[in-house]
Order: structure tokens, then C-alpha cells, then sequence
């Protein structure tokens, strides 16, 4: 009887006190909401080092006050001011935080932007209309710039024969791709002196409006892909000082316009 007892004495001794299972259980608590905390803030990467060394200590024996960093910051001492106000993202989507604090370069050109130039380019050479028309791009898309002296007469805005032969042979460019076509008319600051256009606004919406006709009327470019514009005198690509900056001034302009819209199903946007 007695090496029984003795025998479930030392049974009972065995093992860790109950105590330790539940400081463990808690230990591991406050190590997974820690973890939790520090994945829901915004730190740099040498940051994050510190502190993933600062777990590796705590969690081998370290004297260390801190798991924040060496200097024994705590949570309150953080500067906020390094991230911005954490409460005005509450609720975004990261996503569209980032697409909206992306800073857009004002000359970039996407790629297919670059590609219809090129194909643009192409086409004003092999139709030997180099000479004739100049030829731009930005983010909206590719400028075909065409002197008034080609297009029209002085004040009026019927299409002269050379307009009609330009107009002609770029409409050949257009059935390359079914992108939207602007038609863009631009005038000097001299007065029409009245008549049929009583200022510069008639006339070069006037003109955009023959030139987007003969497009439809003699080409059967798609209506639906055709606009036209007037802004009179108001967009001078130089000073309207002189007569050969008038002359550079009274234009029309052609923007193919880059469309990255993705297409929907009603076909509304």
C-alpha cells in the first residue's frame, strides 16, 4: 500500500503548474494582437526589420522596454505626421487610395497613344502630305494640324480644291481604325467685319462643320465617330502679333482621340 501511494504522489507532481497553460494561451493572445496591430499600420521596410528583430528578442529573452524600435519608443510616440491621418482612409478600398495618390506625369503618352502616331506618321509619308499638314500627340491622342490656307479662302468656310484633296486622301488615314474623330476650327483675332459670320466663333465652327460633311457625305465616315469644335480666336498657339503668327493661328485641327474605355453591355458608360 505504501509504494502506491508513493507512486501517485510522484504522478501528480509530474508535468508544468495549471497556471502556466493559461499565461501561455495568454502570452500567445497578446503576440497575435500585436502582430495583428503592426499588419494594420503603414511603416517602412527598415521599420519593419526593427520590429520583426524586436519579436525575435522578446520572444529568446531580451531587457529590451520596447518592440517597437531601439530607441524605446512606444505607440504614442510614433510621429503620425510621417503617414498622414490614418482615420480619413477608414473604410477606402487600398486600392483606390493608391490609384488616387499616384502622381500622373503630364507628359506621359500611353503606349497606344505612341503606336497611332507612328501609324499616323507612316501614312502622311506615303501619301507625300508631310509637307502639307503637322503632326502632335499627347495623353488625349494624335493632332493632324492643317493651315487655313490649304482649307479655305480668307472669311469663308467652303472646302477650296486643295482642302478637298487633303481631305480626301486623309480620309483614307481614318478607315484604318474606328476611333472618335474631332474636328477642331481656329481663327485669328482679326474681326470678320459681319456678313454671314458676325465673329470668329461662326466662322470657325462653320468651318469644323464642312469638313466633318465631307468626311460623312463623300467618304461615309461613321457620324457616330465625328464632332466638330469652333473656338474662334480665344486658343492662339502664338501671340496674334504679327501677320506670319496670324497665319500659324488660323488652322484646323484633326484629333484622333485615344478611347481606353472598356465597352458595357447597355453600351452606356
Amino acid at each position: 500500500m505504501a509504494r502506491k501511494r508513493k507512486y501517485k504522489k510522484q504522478a501528480d507532481q509530474a508535468g508544468s503548474p495549471a497556471w502556466m497553460t493559461t499565461y501561455s494561451d495568454l502570452m500567445s493572445l497578446l503576440l497575435t494582437f500585436f502582430i495583428l496591430l503592426f499588419s494594420m499600420s503603414v511603416v517602412s521596410e527598415e521599420r519593419f526589420r526593427e520590429v520583426a528583430e524586436s519579436l525575435r528578442m522578446a520572444l529568446i529573452g531580451s531587457s529590451s522596454d520596447s518592440i517597437l524600435d531601439n530607441s524605446g519608443d512606444t505607440v504614442g510616440d510614433l510621429d503620425f505626421e510621417e503617414y498622414g491621418d490614418l482615420n480619413e482612409y477608414e473604410g477606402v478600398d487600398p486600392e483606390e487610395v493608391s490609384a488616387e495618390e499616384t502622381p500622373v506625369d503630364p507628359n506621359y503618352v500611353p503606349e497606344q497613344v505612341l503606336e497611332l502616331y507612328d501609324t499616323v506618321n507612316l501614312f502622311l509619308e506615303e501619301e507625300g502630305l508631310e509637307a502639307d499638314v503637322t503632326l502632335s500627340r499627347d495623353q488625349e491622342g494624335v493632332y493632324i494640324d492643317i493651315q487655313e490656307a490649304i482649307m479655305f479662302d480668307p472669311g469663308l468656310a467652303e472646302l477650296k480644291d486643295n482642302g478637298q484633296e487633303t481631305m480626301s486622301r486623309l480620309a483614307g488615314l481614318f478607315e484604318l481604325f474606328d476611333n472618335e474623330i474631332i474636328i477642331e476650327g481656329y481663327t485669328d483675332d482679326i474681326p470678320t467685319g459681319g456678313g454671314r459670320f458676325e465673329t470668329n466663333w461662326e466662322l470657325s465652327v462653320a468651318r469644323s462643320v464642312t469638313v466633318l460633311r465631307y468626311l460623312y457625305e463623300n467618304h461615309d465616315i461613321a457620324p457616330t465617330r465625328l464632332s466638330a469644335r469652333g473656338y474662334g480666336e480665344y486658343r492662339p498657339i502664338v501671340p496674334n502679333d504679327s501677320a506670319a503668327n496670324r497665319t500659324l493661328n488660323r488652322r484646323v485641327n484633326i484629333v484622333i482621340v485615344h478611347d481606353d474605355r472598356e465597352e458595357v453591355p447597355s453600351g452606356t458608360e
